[in-house]
């Protein structure tokens, strides 16, 4: 029952956002002829208008209440599938110390059916054990699919809405940003609005 003990042992929101996003100033097009000085007027504009924030993936995990209930259910199904697997084994552990003590008054025909019998069972409960832990696998895959694309398409829309150029995520666990300003970081403002959908969905 090794697998399943070990799938799921620690959920986590795998979370590797980084959202590029089109400012408003960006998104109007101009057309017509321009001289070399407008052309490089207007990139020292758009670089100036650049606004590039982040989110604490730490901080989002814990306060995102969609993500704590998918980790919740996911945690619960394991829970019941380690039960379900337990009493199955313990069941089997039974009857092979059932066997134990009457192989001595068996005879050689009937202690080796009673033997295979014990090994096809050993063999269902190997078989239960990976089904089951490729189960909560795919599950845990899905679920955190669709809160990965519930943030990203919420970040797509905040970032076009505020102006933000550039949404990066940071995590203790995984440093990719090793330092930035906390006046550049969103995260509260991102879990509050997130929180408030998810609220509204569940009604």
């Amino acid at each position: 029952m090794s697998n399943i003990f070990s799938t799921l042992s620690k959920v986590t929101l795998g979370l590797a956002i980084s959202v590029a996003a089109v400012s408003c100033s960006q998104e109007s097009k101009t057309t017509g002829a321009t001289s070399s000085k407008d052309s490089t007027s207007t990139k020292e504009t758009s670089a100036k208008a650049e606004k590039i924030v982040y989110i604490n993936s730490d901080s989002l995990s814990q306060k995102y209440e969609y993500f704590k209930d998918i980790r919740s259910k996911l945690e619960a199904k394991v829970k019941k599938a380690q039960a379900d697997l337990q009493g199955k084994s313990q069941a089997f552990q039974r009857e092979v110390a059932d066997y134990q003590q009457k192989a001595p008054n068996l005879s050689a025909a009937e202690r080796q059916a009673t033997e295979e019998k014990l090994a096809r069972k050993q063999d269902e409960l190997s078989r239960l054990d990976q089904n089951a832990s490729s189960s909560l696998a795919q599950d845990e895959s899905a679920e955190f699919n669709n809160v990965y694309n519930k943030i990203t398409e919420f970040l797509k829309k905040h970032a076009s809405d505020n102006g933000y150029t550039l949404v990066l995520t940071y995590s203790k666990t995984n440093p990719t940003v090793l330092y930035a300003d906390s006046k550049l970081e969103i995260t509260n403002e991102v879990v509050k609005q997130l929180n408030e959908e998810y609220k509204k969905e569940k009604k």
